[in-house]
């Protein structure tokens, strides 16, 4: 597991970089056209922030591995690839319905970083 989460937040970490240079330099036109400028940003942020929770759900299984770490990094990593992803999707393609997806994904961080809570609890008892 450890393993596992470092070298996927560590992947999309780099994605992040990249996309988020990507948008800001080759797709600004189609962004500006699509008025979704904010979003993209969004999505990256998000993104970016998720890659650095897995980086921390690897570094911190490596103490004490625990089912619970495991099942918070899967829902991160879930996350990012919804929420971010249907975003990327919506700003490109201009495709509205997308953005019903979006929370979807938004709910896999928020149980991400529940159940982060709930491990550490574990941990303590």
């Amino acid at each position: 597991m450890q393993k596992k989460f470092i070298m996927l937040g560590a992947i999309l970490a780099m994605l992040g970089v990249m996309i988020g240079a990507f948008g800001a330099h080759a797709l600004k036109p189609i962004l500006e056209a699509n008025s979704r400028v904010d979003t993209f940003e969004t999505a990256v942020k998000y993104h970016f922030y998720h890659a650095l929770g897995l980086l921390f759900i690897g570094l911190f299984s490596h103490r004490q591995p625990s089912k619970w770490l495991s099942y918070a990094g899967n829902c991160l990593l879930a996350g990012v690839i919804i929420f971010s992803g249907s975003l990327y999707a919506l700003c490109l393609s201009g495709i509205t319905f997308l953005g019903a997806i979006t929370p979807i994904g938004g709910v896999c961080m928020i149980a991400g970083w529940f159940l982060v809570v709930v491990a550490v609890i574990k941990r303590v008892e």
